[in-house]
């Protein structure tokens, strides 16, 4: 039988096993993906296999911050857990959001190991016209 093997897969696998798992003090980075859809922004984190009540989603003043937690499976007798790749423990991090997002009316999805938040833009921030006035009212300055 014929494998084919990638060596940089083997050194990120071991550099997994030496790192110690995110804890609360100091948690591991989680990837996401931020851009803009409309009037709102879009900002999506990947969290595979962490359950919706260990995700935590905080706003203070400006500061976006999304803690989840992956906890082992429970094990039980008689199995012997023979490769565990996917890492486990806390997951953390923060975004400064520009004051042009409505804090106040942030929406909160997770589906499929995926937690999606859309940030409304402010009214105050968007485009708006400005009517121009005509110079009627012109007056000359002598002196």
């Amino acid at each position: 039988m014929l494998m084919r093997t990638d060596p940089f897969r083997e050194l990120d696998r071991l550099a997994q096993q030496l790192m110690v798992p995110g804890t609360w003090s100091r948690p591991s980075p989680m990837p996401m993906d931020a851009y803009r859809e409309g009037d709102q922004y879009v900002v999506a984190f990947d969290l595979p296999g962490v359950t919706p009540d260990a995700i935590d989603v905080d706003v203070e003043r400006n500061m976006l911050t999304v803690k989840a937690e992956r906890r082992p499976a429970a094990k039980t007798d008689g199995v012997q857990m023979e490769l565990s790749e996917r890492p486990l423990g806390v997951f953390s991090r923060q975004l400064v959001l520009a004051d042009t997002l409505d804090t106040e009316h942030i929406q909160a999805d997770y589906d499929a190991g995926v937690l999606t938040l859309r940030i409304p833009i402010a009214e105050r921030a968007k485009p708006r016209k400005i009517a121009i006035g005509l110079g009627s009212d012109r007056k000359e300055i002598s002196g």
